[in-house]
């Protein structure tokens, strides 16, 4: 799993030198649906990572799985999201407004914060006490979620998960010393990649 800052800057097929997150925006305004598969080539294209499959989120459709699950419990051994240490329960709008905690933060925190809740979502969902809840997060999840994954993709998905866990996942986020802040002509402030630091860790991830 690799975070990408919102702000990176990259090049768009077909539209030049952007940020990482207006690919989708640029192809969902021309045809409703192709925003995901200009966003999954500008990944591919800059990392240099095949991508066959995608998933959706939408922020409300996040938060409607949470509740679909019966909420999410978490525990913090550090700060974060403007939580303190402890143990919490969090209804799906307190889980989306977890995710995307800005206060004296920046996407860096965000990027974190985004990371640790998916593997509490995934953790959640192991234990067997809670598996009386798919039903309904099947429900939530197709209702909210778009992807092209093939439904016989699913089983294979759901076993890696639950061999390997949480904690199993290799997680990783290009981080700040992986790219230079600057300014564009345009006066946008942007995060130039430092490929020389980033393909590495591309390497080492995903054996490209």
């Amino acid at each position: 799993m690799l975070s990408i800052p919102r702000d990176l800057w990259v090049n768009i097929p077909g539209y030049g030198e952007n940020r990482i997150n207006t690919p989708h925006f640029f192809a969902e305004s021309l045809e409703a649906g192709s925003g995901p598969y200009l966003a999954v080539q500008t990944v591919s294209e800059n990392f240099g990572v095949d991508i066959d499959y995608f998933i959706r989120f939408r922020f409300e459709s996040f938060r409607e799985i949470v509740d679909s699950m019966g909420g999410i419990d978490i525990e913090l051994t550090t700060p974060m999201a403007g939580y303190d240490v402890g143990k919490y329960h969090l209804t799906g709008r307190k889980a989306l407004a977890f995710v995307r905690h800005r206060e004296g933060s920046d996407d860096f925190f965000r990027m974190q914060q985004g990371q640790f809740m998916i593997k509490a979502l995934i953790s959640q969902m192991l234990k067997p006490v809670n598996w009386i809840y798919i039903p309904n997060v099947l429900i939530a999840f197709n209702n909210s979620v778009y992807t092209n994954i093939p439904v016989h993709i699913w089983a294979r998905l759901a076993f890696a998960l639950f061999r390997v866990g949480p904690n199993g996942i290799d997680s990783q986020s290009i981080s700040r010393a992986m790219v230079m802040p600057f300014t564009t002509s345009e006066g946008a402030q942007v995060l130039m990649p430092n490929w020389d630091l980033i393909n590495p860790l591309i390497l080492s991830m995903f054996d490209q």
